[in-house]
């Protein structure tokens, strides 16, 4: 059985009756806007906290790995560059002081 708006206006109309105006809007408000097939259940909730939970491991899991391959070559870079400025100071001075 689907429900559509008729039938929801229909089911309001006899609660209506029986119930009064008041007592039928609380009662309806407290129905799904849709069917119950489209209500998430604590259950459904569960299992997408789940696969949320382990998609955001493996994130986590990936930006670890790709931050530590860039430190690893920002690292390596600063190294050798500053080893060879080092370096080539250092073969300066060692000329300068040959040549005097």
């Amino acid at each position: 059985m689907t429900i559509d708006e008729r039938s929801r206006h229909e089911l309001y109309l006899r609660l209506e009756e029986t119930l009064g105006p008041e007592a039928a809007t609380t009662l309806m408000e407290h129905l799904p806007p849709v069917g119950w097939a489209d209500v998430a259940t604590k259950r459904d909730l569960d299992h997408l906290a789940t696969a949320f939970t382990g998609e955001l491991g493996g994130l986590r899991a990936e930006l670890y790995k790709a931050m530590a391959e860039q430190t690893r070559t920002l690292v390596f870079t600063y190294v050798s560059t500053t080893l060879g400025a080092v370096l080539t100071t250092a073969l300066l001075a060692f000329a300068a002081a040959r040549l005097t």
